[in-house]
């Protein structure tokens, strides 16, 4: 057992301190620098995008919903998305061109809770809920 334990240290003691000091300094700097290099990707949005990232849809009515989207990208195409959302769930679409879309919220017995028209031009979480 004394002898594992020299060979698993040995390493370490036979580097001067020194040593030591300047790979604890080379570790650091690169997990700084890939720190860095994440932030800095999380924090750049394009503003001139023509897509948004995500829309999602609360649901906390007492029971289950169907949130449905209609609209229409730049080539004129219809984009009709449908999400089911349970009882205190959460739903979301993911790069949806941005632009005017009709909603339409529809609860479990087939009724229309709620629609209108929504212009989506940046992320957004909506919360569906008794007024």
């Amino acid at each position: 057992m004394k002898y594992l334990l020299f060979i698993i240290f040995f390493p370490i003691f036979s580097y001067s301190q020194s040593d030591v000091d300047k790979v604890l300094k080379a570790g650091e700097i690169v997990i700084n620098g890939l720190s860095f290099l994440k932030k800095e990707k999380s924090e750049v949005k394009e503003t001139n995008s023509k897509v948004i990232e995500s829309v999602c849809v609360k649901n906390k009515l007492s029971d289950k919903i169907t949130y449905i989207m209609i609209g229409k990208d730049d080539q004129d195409n219809l984009i009709k998305k449908e999400l089911v959302i349970q009882k205190d769930g959460k739903e979301c679409v993911f790069d949806i061109p941005k632009g005017v879309y009709t909603y339409e919220i529809v609860l479990a017995n087939k009724e229309v809770f709620k629609k209108g028209e929504f212009k989506f031009n940046e992320e957004i979480t909506i919360t569906v809920k008794l007024e």
